[in-house]
């Protein structure tokens, strides 16, 4: 009977009466020395970028999560002291140092989706633009166009969406849209960003302490 042993190191191998075997893609055992010299080495260094990889995951979960508890233990005797908060309703703050040379913002961005309201406010608009013959108003039709076509993951463009809620025309039916666009939003989550920032100077230009991998 064959001895099985599983190793105990980061490959995974598998020992069948003392040969190395190595499961492949499919889950099939390869023998490893009949396994290319350059896919061991590239299985290798994946490893081995992977094992880093995971330790600064690691790091900066640790990190994100010791910033939170630190700025809150600050506002908790901030709240004991003036019975209040600091930042805005959102959320956003920002601390910084006596000396004004560094910083930390805390920012929480809203993800904003839309209602059936929507399709309502775009019916009005169309009344609206196919009776409207003025020709100041091409951007806005141009604007109402790209906003309502839908990209490739079948998503309108919201940016434009909320641009034309700055135009203010008196026709009722487009007061009325704006209103059912107003209405269609709905916050669906929100996602909490720290950022950090230096400067050698007061009145040097703000250098962001970057942690973001691919901005490195």
């Amino acid at each position: 009977m064959d001895t099985v042993i599983l190793e105990d190191r980061p490959t995974g191998d598998v020992i069948v009466n003392g040969r190395a075997y190595r499961a492949d893609a499919k889950g099939a055992l390869i023998p490893v020395e009949a396994i290319k010299a350059e896919h061991l080495l590239e299985d290798e260094t994946v490893r081995k970028v992977l094992g880093y990889a995971r330790e600064l995951s690691d790091q900066v979960a640790r990190f994100k999560q010791h910033t939170f508890d630190d700025l809150a233990s600050f506002e908790a005797i901030l709240a004991q002291q003036y019975q209040g908060r600091v930042g805005g309703a959102k959320g956003n703050k920002t601390f910084m140092t006596y000396d004004g040379l560094m910083k930390v913002q805390v920012q929480v961005q809203d993800y904003i989706d839309f209602g059936p309201q929507l399709q309502v406010a775009k019916g009005l608009l169309d009344e609206c633009f196919r009776e409207w013959s003025d020709a100041s108003r091409a951007e806005v039709r141009t604007i109402f166009t790209d906003a309502f076509n839908v990209d490739k993951a079948g998503q309108i463009d919201r940016a434009r969406i909320f641009g034309l809620l700055r135009y203010d025309f008196e026709d009722e039916r487009w007061k009325r849209a704006m209103d059912a666009i107003r209405a269609a939003m709905r916050v669906v989550g929100s996602k909490i960003y720290v950022r950090c920032y230096e400067r050698p100077r007061p009145d040097a230009d703000w250098r962001s302490v970057t942690i973001d991998l691919a901005k490195a």
